[in-house]
């Protein structure tokens, strides 16, 4: 037997499961058990063991751990060591050769404008640096190529917006 939680109309029929009134899901009724069965439902206790003691040890005390430090090494003739090169820095350069490859990838597009003339300034700027102070910036090819590649990109950019417009004039 079903009933409705909302109305309480009770229902028989097996195959319904909302109130023809107002819809609401049935819920099954359960038959009726006498509640002092399950009066006392709790789990049993367990009683266990006292508490685990454990043995002391005698182990030796020892002196805090400290961190690790790294060992200084002396070499008897330190004039006789290479000073220490670093590498030049080569940022401007690479964007500059970076910019001008992709320009003359989108020279289709007009690519020598918008890209062509920042990989020229770019070039010409690591190019000055290289000059300046070779011994801390590098890649004077690179900007070189950067450069010129940038150069030649935004002439044939400008050339083909010029022959754009004659070509729409005519």
């Amino acid at each position: 037997m079903k009933t409705c939680p909302r109305c309480g109309k009770q229902y028989t029929e097996p195959g319904i499961n909302f109130c023809l009134e107002d819809g609401e899901l049935l819920s099954h009724l359960q038959e009726s058990r006498d509640p002092s069965l399950f009066a006392d439902d709790q789990p049993p206790t367990v009683i266990m063991d006292s508490t685990r003691a454990t043995r002391e040890t005698n182990w030796p005390t020892m002196d805090p751990i400290m961190p690790y430090s790294s060992p200084v090494v002396q070499f008897p003739n330190q004039s006789m060591l290479s000073p220490v090169s670093q590498s030049k820095d080569q940022t401007l350069p690479i964007v500059s050769m970076a910019l001008g490859i992709a320009s003359l990838i989108f020279v289709c597009c007009y690519g020598g404008i918008w890209l062509g003339a920042p990989a020229a300034v770019v070039g010409f700027l690591a190019m000055r640096n290289a000059d300046r102070d070779p011994s801390r910036y590098g890649g004077k090819g690179l900007a070189t190529a950067g450069l010129v590649i940038g150069i030649i990109t935004f002439v044939l950019s400008i050339l083909f917006i010029f022959l754009g417009l004659v070509a729409q004039v005519s």
